[in-house]
């Protein structure tokens, strides 16, 4: 891997031994040059579109601790370390305003977004912090409750852990990351890219499913080939590339090359409208007008036609 992926490579300290501290969590939340990062219904805060692109607004000063007590939820991200000093990053939770900008009493310079929009137009490290903070504000809104016994959770350890408030539970709840294989199946030549319904008029991508309990990674990708095309990859013949965190809501995107000889596709899944072999010719010479178009710059099945394009 010689690049990371979008919505990773944030840097962060993730300081875990500073978690639990909570006299620690309450000077990183009262101190003035903490950077806080306000997320509402899975939506990030970004300045208001202009010509230069969408650039991340980050809270801080005196306004901004005002602001961390109307969040629902405080979860600490990280330390970034300067020449100085290590600056500290909250996540806040605004989710339980029906108007947050209004609530935030914000000059109107700054909007909610949703990350799948500006992700790829951002610096490296501030989409991955968003990326962050949105895929842990997930967790926290959908465990609210004890799996076990349904009684309410509390968080604890700055947010990276819910405990069950019932005495005789007390069961602890982690944030969870669904394991997910997407994969490029070619023949060294050509490429396997499908379509799945209600996707933007000639949009297609890789073959992507998610990993089941009791399989390796290897043979989760042979299975969802199978499954989604009817073609059968030897394990053998898979190869990881990269991957990449997708909090769209909580998933890790684990990226394969799996090299299979050329046949007729089927199309089992009822989610995979249709899937066919594409030459590297044709992927090389797209136009803007073409019916075939490639997945957003964003995500890995992108990263995945451009790393075998360039090593033919």
């Amino acid at each position: 891997m010689t690049r990371p992926n979008v919505y990773s490579g944030a840097g962060l300290d993730r300081a875990d031994h500073l978690r639990g501290d909570e006299g620690a969590m309450g000077r990183i939340l009262r101190d003035p040059a903490t950077r806080f990062v306000a997320v509402w219904r899975s939506q990030n805060l970004v300045a208001a579109s202009s010509a230069e692109g969408p650039t991340v607004s980050w809270l801080s000063g005196e306004n901004a601790l005002a602001m961390a007590q109307r969040a629902s939820e405080q979860v600490f991200l990280g330390l970034e370390a300067a020449q100085s000093a290590a600056t500290a990053y909250v996540a806040l939770d605004f989710s339980e305003h029906e108007m947050p900008l209004e609530a935030l009493a914000l000059d109107g310079l700054s909007e909610f977004r949703d990350l799948r929009e500006v992700g790829a137009l951002l610096p490296q490290r501030d989409g991955s912090i968003l990326a962050y903070a949105r895929g842990l504000m997930h967790w926290h809104r959908h465990h609210r409750f004890c799996g076990r016994c349904g009684a309410p959770t509390e968080s604890r350890k700055g947010g990276h852990l819910r405990v069950c408030t019932r005495p005789s539970c007390g069961h602890q709840h982690f944030p969870r990351t669904d394991p997910a294989v997407i994969m490029l199946v070619h023949d060294g030549e050509a490429c396997v890219l499908g379509r799945r319904p209600g996707w933007p008029p000639g949009l297609h991508s890789t073959l992507a499913g998610f990993v089941e309990p009791g399989e390796s990674l290897e043979e989760a990708v042979a299975r969802e080939v199978l499954e989604e095309a009817g073609l059968q990859v030897p394990l053998a013949g898979i190869r990881y590339n990269s991957s990449q965190p997708w909090p769209f809501p909580a998933s890790l995107m684990l990226g394969f090359h799996a090299r299979a000889e050329r046949a007729p596709l089927t199309v089992y899944d009822e989610e995979l409208e249709s899937a066919n072999w594409y030459s590297r010719d044709t992927l090389l010479n797209l136009g803007e007008d073409d019916e075939l178009r490639l997945p957003r710059g964003d995500s890995i099945a992108r990263r995945l036609i451009e790393d075998w394009l360039a090593e033919g």
